[in-house]
């Protein structure tokens, strides 16, 4: 899917109001080792505009609520991570459907 699926919401939050991955992992409620893991599936990626001003890479706030999503997927249905961040990124697919006039 393209890059702007796994950004969810279509809003753009300023860079100091970006995050560093601790702080999405503690608004999620999961461990730092399995939001890590959604990372590099591809479940979000960082912020392009944080490159510039700063060295460790930040992410949209809100990308809490997709970790926490897909976390309750893994673990409520037993998916692994990799199914847990396509059936997000088909959720978010129909979510685009279903609004569109």
């Amino acid at each position: 899917m393209t890059g702007d699926s796994r950004r969810g919401p279509d809003r753009h939050p300023a860079v100091e109001d970006l995050v560093e991955l601790t702080v999405v992992a503690r608004q999620a409620g999961v461990k730092i080792v399995h939001v890590r893991r959604y990372l590099e599936f591809g479940l979000f990626e960082p912020h392009p505009a944080a490159a510039a001003t700063t060295k460790a890479p930040r992410f949209d706030p809100g990308h809490a609520a997709r970790v926490a999503r897909a976390e309750r997927l893994r673990r409520d249905l037993g998916l692994n991570y990799a199914g847990a961040v396509l059936v997000c990124e088909l959720l978010d697919r129909i979510s685009q459907l279903e609004t569109r006039p």
